[in-house]
């Protein structure tokens, strides 16, 4: 199952078709236009002239059914082909509506005749709407929304090729430091054996000797224990191996791989706490550098 990105966006027309359709409608386009951003839940907006509001409950349960998260808002309008698509008014039609002007100027002399533009809109929006446009209007919707997933699906999968990046170089990152903490422990094993000989070059009797050797071994103790990163880099390593595992499932995996790379975070951290070398401290850096940017790319993904 491929991965998808939270950000998409399509359009798409089509020609209505029903026979049953008046003439000005018969030559009208149906538009539609999808486009998404980040979200942390799906959040639908639909935008829908009016003789369009109709469909917009199953408009939002197609989808809902396609889409599991971000911000989608949804556009869809009727068009016509040309300006010679303007419906003629009828004798009657301006008959009636000169008689409810007339009662209107009646009781409010103050009050100005209508205008041409004013006559066309009223007119029109008075117009019946066409019949069948809930089933052209979803059928438009299906072929918008193959659409606007393809999109989602592209931008997914270069989100999910830089991921797996990011997390081979994480992983050459680890193998780097592995070898250093054996390094450093030997580097204090040697101070801890020259602070031996000097507690026993300095001690004036065996029980200061003691002391000293005793506070040396603890102090090497400690620190061997302090700056041990194997059990931080085998859970990273996990980590690792989880979002890799993640991302070849697909799917709704953005939630998941956000913890994930919350505890990649929290790994590095501890590694650098523990650093007591500067290519240590270094590594450490890198490591959340790259961390950080797969956070920022991991919030795109549904």
């Amino acid at each position: 199952m491929p991965v998808y990105s939270m950000t998409g966006y399509a359009t798409a027309q089509s020609q209505p078709a029903d026979t049953d359709l008046p003439t000005p409608a018969a030559s009208a386009m149906l538009g539609m236009e999808i486009r998404s951003v980040n979200s942390r839940f799906l959040d639908i907006s639909l935008r829908l002239s009016d003789e369009l509001r109709p469909a917009e409950p199953a408009l939002r349960e197609l989808i809902g059914a396609r889409i599991k998260r971000g911000k989608v808002e949804v556009r869809a309008w009727i068009e016509g082909r040309s300006d010679h698509a303007l419906r003629q008014p009828s004798m009657a039609e301006l008959q009636k509506l000169i008689g409810v002007q007339d009662h209107v100027l009646s009781w409010m002399p103050q009050s100005r005749p209508l205008s041409v533009a004013e006559v066309l809109a009223a007119l029109g929006r008075s117009t019946p709407a066409p019949t069948g446009l809930t089933d052209l209007l979803l059928a438009l919707a299906r072929q918008t929304v193959d659409e606007f997933t393809a999109s989602r699906e592209r931008e997914g999968a270069k989100l999910s090729l830089m991921l797996l990046d990011r997390t081979a170089q994480l992983r050459a990152l680890a193998s780097q430091a592995q070898p250093l903490v054996p390094r450093l422990v030997e580097l204090q094993r040697q101070r801890f054996l020259e602070r031996w000989n000097e507690a026993l070059g300095a001690a004036q009797t065996d029980a200061a000797a003691q002391a000293a050797q005793e506070r040396a071994l603890s102090e090497a103790t400690a620190f061997a224990i302090r700056i041990d990163v194997a059990e931080e880099l085998t859970r990273l390593q996990a980590h690792l191996d989880e979002i890799e595992r993640l991302i070849g499932k697909g799917g709704e995996v953005g939630k998941r791989l956000d913890f994930f790379i919350q505890e990649l975070h929290r790994e590095a951290n501890t590694l650098g706490s523990k650093s007591s070398s500067l290519e240590l401290t270094k590594i450490s850096v890198d490591m959340k550098v790259m961390i950080e940017q797969m956070r920022e790319q991991v919030q795109n993904l549904e």
